[in-house]
């Protein structure tokens, strides 16, 4: 089983660009989802790839069903909350003079 491992470091706050946008929506829909189980009997969840419509890139690897939806829910929640933030930070208090 191969795995892949990637980091990035910033030093200060990327902001992100089209690319980026493009990336998150795609992940943020779940019908771009799916979960396979492997010859182990673990569930691996999936993404379609943006570039290869008959390919998919493996994310996580959970012991159930379900938890590897919830594992699926959780990544778009996240995803979705990247996008939002993504038009600039909330005001999420005021204070009068």
């Amino acid at each position: 089983m191969t795995f892949y491992y990637s980091t990035n470091t910033w030093s200060s706050q990327p902001q992100p660009n089209e690319n980026h946008l493009k990336l998150w929506n795609h992940i943020a829909d779940k019908a771009n989802w799916r979960i396979v189980q492997l010859p182990n009997g673990y569930y691996q969840t999936e993404y379609r790839d943006m570039r290869k419509d008959d390919e998919w890139v493996d994310v996580t690897r959970r012991e159930s069903m379900d938890a590897a939806e919830t594992s699926i829910d959780k990544t778009i929640e996240h995803y979705l909350k990247k996008i939002d933030f993504a038009n600039g930070p909330k005001v999420v208090k005021t204070f009068e003079k």
